[in-house]
């Protein structure tokens, strides 16, 4: 596999030159304001209970990461403050989450909500998701959602970008037959992108029948602050579906 790329998802970019976490640990890596006592104490307290582990051998199935119940298991990759994977959690508890995000604010800001909701269906994992597709066994997921990823427009860092032929291959292997990726993005190159890579792949289906159907919103889709912005802005996003065919 090509080296992992380096999407944010739903844009939370850090500050640059802060400091690390005091904690130490390769949190402090992806850094951005300083984090409140609290945020700090539950980086250092809470994660190490809902960390995904990937030194260790995988498990037979990923449900095995949670408690009893957990009937299927999803990935959000780059989930950002967070809205829309405590959403999807709340709305679906017999469904295991993992949530992929790289920087430490947005894991704080995650580990926030879990606690404030009492949630127990959420596992994360700081660091790339495509470090955790190889890791994770065959056909173990139901669904992969990337919600507004960082586009990296420029030509130079256009490897970067999670979409690459290798990582759709990743995916294929870790969905199950009629799986999906679902993808949100207000950038129509990336749209293009993502789109032209799903569209080559022998392993998935663009469900779109109509404009409609990726002119708007699934239903029950939980709109994230950054495409609220977007869409103030006067910046249309594209929302993609993609079936794993067998």
């Amino acid at each position: 596999m090509t080296p992992a790329p380096r999407d944010t998802g739903d844009r939370e970019q850090p500050d640059d030159g802060a400091p690390a976490h005091a904690g130490g640990s390769f949190f402090g890596r992806r850094k951005g304001h300083k984090l409140r006592s609290h945020q700090a104490d539950l980086i250092d307290n809470l994660l190490p209970h809902l960390a995904v582990d990937i030194a260790a051998s995988a498990p037979a199935r990923l449900s095995e990461l949670f408690d009893d119940g957990i009937a299927e298991v999803r990935l959000e990759i780059g989930f950002g403050g967070g809205e829309h994977l405590i959403a999807e959690a709340q709305a679906f508890p017999n469904t295991g989450f993992i949530g992929c995000e790289p920087y430490v604010n947005g894991m704080a800001k995650i580990l926030t909500r879990i606690e404030a909701n009492n949630i127990g269906n959420v596992r994360l994992f700081a660091g790339d998701a495509a470090e955790l597709l190889a890791w994770a066994p065959a056909r173990a997921l139901a669904r992969i959602d990337l919600i507004h990823p960082d586009p990296w427009p420029k030509r130079r860092h256009w490897k970067r970008r999670f979409v690459q032929d290798a990582t759709v291959a990743a995916m294929a292997r870790i969905l199950k037959a009629g799986g999906e990726f679902r993808f949100v993005s207000d950038i129509d190159d990336y749209c293009a992108w993502t789109l032209a890579h799903l569209m080559r792949s022998p392993d998935f289906a663009w469900l779109a029948e109509r404009a409609g159907d990726w002119q708007l919103p699934w239903p029950d889709y939980t709109m994230t602050r950054y495409g609220a912005k977007a869409e103030r802005e006067g910046r249309k996003a594209a929302y993609l579906r993609f079936r794993r065919t067998v």
